[in-house]
């Protein structure tokens, strides 16, 4: 009696090949934040001069001593009065030991009075002094400059260049801001059952070669 012989199994089938698929782009849905609008155009400076035209505020940037720099460029300025205390010093030397001596009755009038006159001089130059200005840029070395004359109109200068420099600052900023969520509106999705499909077969050309 013949055993029975077990029966054949079919071969393994091997998977079946996906087509290779290729990415498609189409827009993402709406974020959850809002986007951000479109920055508005930058706002345009008026043309400021000091009194001496040693300084210049125009539209695209600062101009001291016939040299440029822009808005963009520096991080800021800033005004510090300096005061010349050698000429102080002497000043209130010389005024205060004319007055003690005419007082004293040591010196007449006249040489009394031209030593006051002298002191009182020598004080108030150096009660003015200079005004220190300092021009800040970031990564660089910051640039120095002395301006004579009243503080009063160095610092209000000073003030409008700063805002300036954080007006064009600011306005940068937004614009990039905004230039950089534009990648975000679009996202890779699964490819569709048409970009699957095998490409046509290309036409034959119809212009044969001589």
């Amino acid at each position: 009696m013949s055993r029975p012989e077990p029966p054949d199994l079919p071969a393994d089938t091997p998977p079946p090949t996906e087509p290779e698929q290729t990415a498609r782009f189409e827009p993402a849905p709406e974020p959850v934040e809002p986007l951000l609008p479109p920055p508005p155009p930058p706002e345009a400076f008026d043309t400021l001069r000091s009194e001496d035209g040693q300084m210049v505020l125009t539209n695209e940037g600062l101009e001291l001593n016939n040299e440029q720099f822009s808005w963009r460029e520096l991080e800021g300025v800033d005004l510090q009065p300096v005061r010349w205390l050698l000429g102080v010093l002497l000043g209130g030397f010389i005024f205060l030991g004319f007055l003690a001596a005419y007082l004293q009755f040591w010196l007449k009038t006249a040489p009394a009075a031209l030593g006051i006159g002298l002191g009182l001089a020598l004080l108030a130059w150096g009660l003015r002094g200079t005004n220190r200005w300092r021009v800040h840029r970031p990564g660089r070395q910051t640039r120095y400059f002395s301006l004579g004359g009243p503080a009063n109109g160095w610092q209000a200068l000073a003030r409008e260049a700063n805002r300036r420099t954080g007006q064009r600052h600011h306005e940068t900023a937004t614009a990039a801001g905004y230039w950089l969520q534009q990648p975000t509106w679009l996202a890779p999705i699964a490819p569709g059952p048409e970009d699957t499909a095998a490409p046509a077969q290309a036409a034959p050309n119809a212009h044969k070669p001589a």
